[in-house]
């Protein structure tokens, strides 16, 4: 299957909610939030796109990390979602399904036909 290439700037503004989203889904861990992403249809998240936002949500309050020890390899910083980072989850939801209307209908030459 072939993967779309979303301009970047698409990415960039729906990869906070994405991550958390997927975070909120249980505990996980950054190579594993990438591959969830791209087999989503986001495509190929970078680590030096991915672990700063995992950063910035972290120092936020909206996720925790825990690093484990690795069994057969190296360790590995484990995230969960915090309460802070579920209300900013619901909120941005809300917030995306009124802007993704809003823009859809602009775009798409709807906004204002009758």
């Amino acid at each position: 299957m072939e993967t779309q290439r979303w301009p970047a700037e698409w990415l960039r503004s729906a990869l906070v909610g994405a991550v958390l989203s997927l975070v909120s889904e249980g505990e996980t861990y950054g190579y594993l939030v990438a591959q969830r992403l791209a087999d989503g249809g986001m495509g190929v998240v970078k680590g030096g796109t991915l672990y700063p936002l995992l950063a910035r949500l972290e120092q936020d309050g909206d996720v925790v990390a825990t690093w484990r020890e690795g069994d057969s390899g190296p360790g590995r910083k484990y995230y969960s979602i915090t309460s802070a980072g579920r209300e900013r989850l619901e909120a941005y939801r809300a917030d995306w399904v009124a802007f993704t209307q809003v823009s859809t209908a602009i775009i798409t030459g709807t906004k204002g036909t009758s």
